[in-house]
């Protein structure tokens, strides 16, 4: 799959009804008229959106007279799956590097602050009752 199939699949995603559609697949497989049920829409809609989602490689019905099962692809979401682990990855090292900064500020401060206790005093100068 390349960056195109890609695009394709978030596409595909972009809308609620064929997400739920994905989701509801991902129970098992169903026949067209099953996947219609809960939608207000015509026989022939739900065909237009499982067409999208076959383009994208998200679904796929075997060759045959109907009724045929509606069945996810496996292989999308593989791609999916790989491309948001690799911006996660990157997105969790940033955090890592950040973390690591701001925990050696902290410990920068913390240090300063206990070395400074006589700091803003003369000197010599000692409290007023000191004799």
């Amino acid at each position: 799959m390349t960056a195109d199939d890609l695009s394709r699949v978030f596409a595909a995603l972009a809308d609620p009804t064929r997400r739920d559609m994905v989701a509801r697949l991902a129970e098992g497989d169903a026949t067209v008229g099953r996947l219609a049920e809960p939608y207000r829409m015509s026989l022939q809609a739900v065909y237009k959106h499982l067409r999208v989602l076959e383009d994208a490689g998200l679904v796929s019905r075997p060759p045959g007279p109907q009724p045929r099962a509606v069945r996810l692809e496996a292989r999308a979401f593989d791609l999916m799956d790989t491309w948001i682990e690799r911006h996660r990855r990157r997105a969790e090292e940033r955090y890592r590097r950040l973390d690591a900064v701001l925990a050696r500020m902290e410990e920068d401060e913390h240090g300063q602050d206990q070395g400074d206790g006589d700091r803003g005093r003369p000197d010599g100068a000692g409290h007023r009752d000191d004799p």
